[in-house]
Order: structure tokens, then sequence, then C-alpha cells
């Protein structure tokens, strides 16, 4: 197997902070590694040193040992509002369009428009039209596009929803690139990875194998460390006897003795503990009622509150919501929405990018009032809410000001010599982090979440998971990571669009086992959709609760449709048909990789109006069979 690089006695320090220190480690041809440690502790940092972004500090030695093209994906991305999709990418991909000639150039947009088709965007959109996760999409397909070598990736699928997730797991899993990335999404990794990689006090270790792998060597490792901090004590101990002898027995003793004694006296004050949040370190929430939230037919349109809305103007609603345009359209985002949220219910809410479900947080807080129906809130309900963009802090405060719990401190890994540090030298993620804790702090006995599992590291989801599990009030979760729902709820909340929101009790793994049995009875009785990536994804769940709902009812009376209903039923179930027929031909043309680039344009657009299309005769075919 080849080398492709090959790292040497490189360090990185911020003042007197030393994120690692003289490290050193080889990449092989094929290797795909996940580098995994606490934020603040350098991930990012190794990764622009390794992407030629940042320097060593200690100098060292980066060498790739092959002419391979390099293709790095950082956190955030630079764009031209103004600018459509297609320029977007094609203006990031310079180095890689130098050498190319007339030929590779159409080839290479060809790519490009494939994989923003596939990624569910039009190469002909501004990318001032698209929301937080829209954008991150756009960013990886100027990384993937190259088709490069060597991936260097920074949470690829932080802001991603699960269809664009799983697009890219499945893409990475079938690449034979060589891929070095730092992600938080325990599944993602393990279905993509073959390496692990632990940043950990400074030093490097690697670990063959899956996630699971990792867990266990790590834990014998820091065994194993802890055993030899055993030893060194005893043997500091009987140092010690010897420094505390007569002065007469020390005369004429060896320099060295007394040296080794400080190295010893050392090494025996470091253990590595694998943490864990104990309750004790909280105050419990408080007392929870009876009632928590009530919805009572809640329906929301933004555009039929432009004008009139207690908030002001569309735009506001825009930028408060990550400029996502589709929420910002006419359609409903909520629609009949009745439910009763009860005491210690642990729900997910899950959807597509853009859907509504920050929307519908902001209904459940008080922060949006609905354009229909009604909600009702219990009288003892205490709400802690973490936003995906709420951080405001004093960046002049100390940690401790910020949050004055030592116990809550220590657990979410803030060590003693961090609390006077000023919050504006922590990482992103250590802000994400102290964030959390102010929220925790307010004892809520409803706890909602949006998007938690963004800008934190693996270490701390865990550690966030086993406070969960224990938390004793309600918890309402809004994520696109698998792991972190499968842990921590056990009903679901899917947002299937046009406002239709349906229940399913269980978990995430479930929930998309059901959806997956679904398409694969519909693929092999209608042989209409090739594989299921290439199946509309946005109306999946409306095809399951459709079925669902069907066989819940089985046996009970169907409402008798009028004649007029019984042939607009018949007829549409002809036109689904035929609109899922050409939908899968648009999908073999773009897969095809022949067709010109107006060729391209127009079947991207009618593909773009073929799902709209085939959503709303879903609806209705849906409102006609119940």
């Amino acid at each position: 197997m080849a080398s492709y690089l090959q790292i040497e006695n490189i360090s990185k320090s911020y003042g007197p902070k030393v994120l690692f220190d003289h490290i050193g480690f080889n990449v092989n041809e094929g290797d795909k590694i996940a580098l995994i440690a606490p934020n603040g502790t350098g991930k990012t940092s190794l990764m622009r040193i390794l992407a030629g972004k940042d320097k060593s500090d200690s100098g060292g030695k980066i060498t790739f040992l092959q002419e391979i093209r390099i293709a790095f994906l950082e956190q955030d991305y630079d764009f031209d509002p103004e600018a459509t999709l297609l320029d977007q990418v094609l203006s990031g991909s310079t180095p890689f369009l130098k050498d190319l000639d007339d030929a590779g150039r159409f080839e290479y947009e060809h790519r490009i428009i494939r994989i923003l088709t596939e990624f569910g965007l039009r190469p002909d959109q501004q990318m001032k039209e698209l929301s937080g996760g829209e954008v991150k999409r756009v960013a990886i397909t100027q990384v993937l596009a190259p088709e490069a070598d060597f991936l260097i990736l920074d949470e690829p699928t932080n802001h991603l929803d699960v269809d664009a997730i799983e697009y890219l797991e499945n893409y990475l899993r079938r690449s034979r690139c060589t891929l070095f990335m730092v992600t938080h999404d325990r599944y993602f990794l393990d279905r993509v990875c073959n390496i692990v990689m632990e940043l950990d006090h400074g030093q490097i270790y690697v670990y063959k194998g899956d996630y699971e792998n990792y867990l266990e060597k790590r834990a014998e490792r820091i065994a194993n460390y802890n055993a030899e901090t055993d030893k060194v004590r005893n043997l500091l101990r009987r140092e010690l006897e010897w420094m505390h002898a007569t002065p007469c027995a020390r005369t004429g003793k060896a320099k060295y003795r007394k040296q080794a004694f400080w190295e010893l006296k050392d090494r025996a004050e470091q253990t590595h503990a694998v943490r864990q949040l104990t309750m004790e370190a909280l105050e419990g929430a408080t007392r929870l009622g009876t009632k928590i939230i009530d919805c009572y037919d809640v329906g929301f349109s933004y555009s039929e509150r432009s004008g009139g809305c207690v908030f002001g103007e569309r735009a506001f609603f825009r930028e408060r919501n990550g400029n996502q345009s589709r929420e910002a359209s006419d359609k409903w985002l909520i629609k009949d929405f009745t439910y009763k949220f009860q005491r210690y219910d642990r729900i997910g809410i899950v959807g597509r990018n853009g859907i509504g479900k920050s929307t519908f947080i902001d209904l459940l807080t008080g922060a949006l009032e609905p354009t229909t129906g009604h909600i009702e809130r219990g009288e003892s309900l205490k709400i802690g809410y973490y936003h995906q963009s709420g951080i405001q802090f004093d960046e002049r405060q100390t940690v401790l000001e910020t949050v004055s719990n030592l116990g809550l401190l220590n657990q979410f890994l803030f060590p003693h010599d961090m609390l006077n540090n000023p919050v504006a030298k922590l990482s992103g993620g250590e802000k994400r982090r102290l964030y959390l804790l102010t929220i925790l702090m307010q004892q809520p006995n409803l706890l909602i979440l949006d998007e938690p599992t963004n800008d934190l590291d693996i270490v701390t989801l865990n550690i966030l998971e086993e406070y969960l599990l224990d938390f004793k009030g309600s918890l309402i979760v809004v994520s696109h990571d698998r792991h972190f729902l499968d842990r921590v709820v056990d009903h679901l909340l899917v947002f299937c669009g046009d406002g239709l929101i349906k229940d399913f009790v269980g978990g995430y793994t479930e929930y998309r086992t059901f959806i997956k049995d679904y398409e694969a009875e519909q693929k092999k009785q209608a042989k209409l959709r090739e594989d299921a990536r290439s199946s509309d994804r946005f109306s999946e769940p409306r095809a399951f609760f459709r079925e669902r709902d069907e066989n819940r009812s089985s046996g009970a009376q169907k409402k008798r449709l009028s004649y007029k209903e019984q042939r607009e039923f018949d007829a549409l179930e002809a036109e689904l048909e035929s609109l899922n027929a050409e939908k899968a031909d648009i999908e073999a043309l773009l897969a095809a990789g022949t067709a010109n680039y107006e060729e391209i344009r127009k079947a991207s657009e009618r593909y773009e109006a073929l799902k709209s299309e085939l959503d709303k005769k879903e609806t209705r075919w849906l409102e006609l069979s119940l």
C-alpha cells in the first residue's frame, strides 16, 4: 500500500495553550481516517496544517510522497450571494480547472450539475436563496466535483439533513479516495472510516477498525496507562523515603537520582479518566405539571402574515431561519397540527432542511404566533431552549463568570486551568459547549434542543446523552444525528412537507427501516424507481405514513367517496404512475453523462417541477384515501 502523506514533528500552540507537540503519523493510500478529540484541542488546526492553510510552530515535515490532488472542506464556506450555484462552484475550482481543455471543462461542469441535482439543488439558483444546510451542500459539491485523490473534511455532516448525509455517506464509501476528516456523526464515522485517530493530551493514537473497536482499545490504553501510573507512584514512594533520609545518608548521592525523583513525581500525578456526567453536578429540573404544551389545529404560513406579522417583514424570518427561502414561500409550513405533549415525552423532530422545523419550535416557545389554531402552555412550564444560533455571551467574562457551577463545568470538560480564561479565547466548539451549560443551569422542565450536535465533539455528545437519559423532564430534539436520536428519543414527529406532520412511535433507525422496507416493496411492484437514492426522498415519509394509517384502519369502514371524488382518485393514481415514470427517465438522463449543458439545464428544471407536482398530487391522493 502506497504512502500518501508523512507528518513528522509538527506542533501548534496558542499563547500558553499547547494543542499538540512534536506529533507525527502516516497516511496510506485508501485510508479513511476519522480524527476524534474534544473541542478546542487542535483538530481544526491540524487539518489546516495538512491542507497547507496554516504552519506548524516547530517546523517539522509534511511530505506528500506522490503527485496527488487535495480538496479541503472547511467549516466556514465563503460565497458570493449573487452567484448561481454552478458559477459559485466553478469560481472555487480554479486550481482544478487550469489544466483542463474544453472537453475536460465540459465534463467537469456536467459533474457539478449532476451532484447539485442529486443534492436536490438547481444549478441556476442564486446562493442568496439557500438555507444554511443547502449552502453546505454546495460546499460539499465543490469538494467532490474534482474527484481529488485526498479529501480533508472538517465536520462534513454539520447542518445537513439525513438525506444529504446518507448521499455523502454512500459517495465516500464507494469512492477510492483517501480521506482524513473530523466528524461528530458516529453512524457516519462507522460506515465510512476504517481508522480512528485520537488526539489526546497533545499526542496521536491510531486505532484500526470501527468506532466500537476504538472505544474498546481506548479504554484498554487508558487502563494500562493508569496501571503504569500506579507502579510509578509505588516507585515514587520509595524514592520519597530516600529524599527524606538523613542528610548524612544523602551526602554524595548522585544528582541524576534527584532529577529522576522530580520526573517520577510529574509522571505520578498524571492520570487519564473517561468522564461521565453525574446528576449530582446539576440541580434537579423544575417540577413539571400535568399540562405541557397543547396544540389545537395549529397552522402557519409566512405568506398569510406578510405585512401584518408582529415580527415584521418576511426578510426577518429569512434571516432568523438561516435565509431559508422555502420557509418564506407561500405554502404552509405547518397545517392542521393537533397534539398534546405529555410529561416525560422524549420526542425527536425530523425532516429535510428548510421544511419548517425551527419555525415549529418558535411556535411552541411563543416566539411566533400561529396563523390558525391555538397553543396552550402549562402554568408550571419552564422551557430551556438551545438555539442553533443562540450564542450570546459577554466575551470579556471568564468561563467561571458565565457558568458558576464548578461541578457542571468539570463534567463538561472545562478543567480548572480554563475557568479564568475569557470566553473570547474559547474555540467555536467550546463556546457551543458553554452555551449548552447556560441552558442546563436554568433547571428547565422542558428542554428543547435545536440541532445540538452541530459543532459539538463526540466526547461532549456522549456526556450530553448520559445527562439526557437521566433528565427528569420533557425533551424535544431537532436533529439529523441518527446515533443521537436513537439514544435519547422514543417518539418522532416527522415533517413530510406542505405542512403535514406525522407521528411515529420508535427511534430513528426503526423509522428509516420502515421507510426503506416500503421503498423496496414499491420498487418491486411498480418497477419505477431505479434505487433508493434516486427516489423522491421528500415524499418518502408521506408514503410510509399513508400505508401505515391504511393498515391501522383495516377492517374499519372507509369514508365513501362521491362520484366526482372517485373519478379524481382514479385519475390521480394514473397521473402518479406517469409522473414517477417521467422522473425515473430524467434521473437516468442526468446519471448517464451524455447530455449537453442545455439538455441538463432543462432536465434539472423539469425535475424540480416534477417533485413539486408529485408532492401535491400525493397529498391529495392521501386526503382522498383516508
